[in-house]
């Protein structure tokens, strides 16, 4: 049988969003499986995520969760303010882990597709060399995403750290607005802070991936879609070309009419190109864009 496997950050804040992602894989492609990865630390209970994770395998039989044994580690215990560099060094820790799940999985089914959080980036290392098609799900939207692609250029034109900075200066970023420095996320505000660090890790990484998954439609961020689109962050050439040569499908939002190709390119064609997942919302035309149909 035909795998994804989905990779959600650790606790219940993103499992939610990538279940729902593999439940609108599955409408739209029925004849897959879906297995999702879940990380255990030390102390950990489960009570946020156990009763959710039951009630989805009791009505949703072709999700399966596969649980990668508890880790045991200080960073269990550390402070809620450390919760954004926990969730980039908890999957860091598991890479071991993930190796062997991912082999197991391989053996019993034809992987096609991962899909990981963006705060597992550690894992595209573990999937690269598996040589496992791996996509990213960014759970912002196209805005949010252009921010985050920007991220190391900021980083090389402006040798400061934002914190540093008057809080009326303006950073420019194609397709948005010119953002107060005040407005720019936290994370990215201190050079010197590990989760600085992961931030910038993540975004040259993510270009290189096979595509990058977001929640949006075409109406509401085309700015940000359209800078995309034009090239104007660091996404391989290789990447763009494809995407300006994709076809593009529409859905109503209850998901009727067209449906849509999420990991069906054609024959021969690898899918490397930036992924826009629509899910649906209740606005009048969604779209999606889809590499060589």
């Amino acid at each position: 049988m035909d795998t994804i496997v989905l990779y959600p950050s650790p606790g219940r804040g993103h499992l939610v969003s990538m279940v729902e992602l593999g439940k609108l894989i599955l409408k739209h492609h029925p004849s897959f499986s879906v297995t999702v990865i879940i990380t255990t630390t030390a102390g950990d209970t489960g009570y946020a995520t156990t009763p959710y994770i039951n009630s989805v395998t009791a009505t949703t039989p072709s999700i399966t969760f596969h649980h990668l044994p508890t880790l045991s580690s200080p960073l269990a215990h550390a402070s809620a303010a450390n919760l954004p560099n926990l969730s980039f060094e908890i999957p860091r820790l598991n890479n071991p882990n993930l190796h062997q799940a991912l082999l197991a999985i391989s053996q019993s089914s034809n992987l096609k597709a991962f899909v990981i959080d963006f705060f597992c980036n550690a894992a595209f290392e573990v999937s690269t060399k598996l040589k496992i098609p791996t996509y990213y799900f960014f759970t912002s939207g196209a805005h949010g995403l252009a921010i985050f692609l920007y991220f190391p250029t900021i980083h090389r034109n402006i040798t400061k750290s934002l914190k540093d900075l008057d809080r009326k200066f303006e950073i420019h970023i194609p397709g948005s607005p010119p953002i107060p420095v005040s407005d720019m996320p936290m994370a990215m505000f201190d050079r010197s802070s590990t989760t600085y660090q992961n931030f910038i890790e993540t975004a040259n990484t993510m270009p290189k991936s096979a595509g990058i998954m977001i929640n949006t439609f075409e109406m509401l961020e085309s700015k940000s879609i359209k800078a995309i689109l034009e090239g104007h962050y660091e996404v391989k050439a290789s990447v763009m070309n494809a995407l300006k040569e994709s076809t593009i499908y529409s859905s109503t939002p209850r998901g009727e009419g067209t449906s849509v190709p999420i990991f069906s390119p054609k024959k021969g064609i690898k899918p490397r190109v930036i992924l826009f997942l629509f899910m649906l919302r209740p606005m009048s035309h969604v779209t999606c864009f889809c590499p060589g149909i």
